[in-house]
């Protein structure tokens, strides 16, 4: 409620932040149905919008799915070029683990099914499959029997989703739910208020 300069003044600030944070949710709970019954859940990522992440990442949760971290500082993750600059796979998990606070988790990604074992043997607690297709998803599985939290990433779309939902797949992390949602549809009306000495108005979304 409020006078119309002030409606009016804040209108297409407050829609931008409306719409678009009701499209991330809205695709989010598209993702969390298409993906039933099977039991892995889904995460986004760090894809944000500048600025944005906390709320982009509040949107998620309000449609349904889990936050992956927000930080580099959140958890350990080794990506490719990790493992380049430690000269291999294990050496990096070595380093990280000689690093890490005791209670943090080592998640390595992996693009081979070589790295999946190689990861597995250094000790990850959790193996992160990169632009694996759902066959080689099923064998890294099988690599992995249980030894690891299980995180697939990296082309899984909305129409490819159930595809990745394989038995051992814990995790499915999808970046689209921030950067790729579309906003939601949405608009402001002016509605008279009771009167009063000065005339004041309501909005409808």
């Amino acid at each position: 409620r409020g006078s119309v300069r002030s409606l009016l003044t804040a209108e297409r600030t407050a829609l931008n932040f409306i719409q678009q944070l009701s499209g991330v949710a809205t695709l989010t709970r598209r993702f969390v149905e298409a993906v039933q019954p099977h039991k892995a859940r889904i995460l986004d990522t760090r894809k944000t919008t500048p600025g944005w992440r906390a709320l982009e990442k509040y949107a998620v949760r309000c449609g349904g799915c889990v936050n992956h971290r927000s930080s580099l500082g959140e958890h350990v993750l080794i990506k490719d070029n990790h493992i380049a600059a430690a000269g291999s796979l294990t050496k990096a998990v070595k380093l990280c683990r000689a690093a890490a606070p005791h209670s943090a988790k080592i998640e390595v990604e992996a693009t081979t099914l070589a790295e999946v074992k190689e990861a597995v043997r250094a000790g990850a607690e959790v193996v992160l499959l990169d632009n694996m297709s759902p066959a080689m998803v099923r064998s890294a599985v099988a690599i992995i029997a249980g030894a690891a939290v299980v995180e697939v990433s990296g082309g899984v779309r909305y129409e490819t989703l159930r595809d990745y939902a394989l038995p051992g797949v814990d995790v499915i992390s999808v970046g689209a739910l921030t950067h790729s949602a579309p906003a939601a549809d949405l608009s402001l009306t002016l509605l008279p208020g009771r009167p009063r000495a000065t005339r004041r108005w309501w909005i409808r979304a």
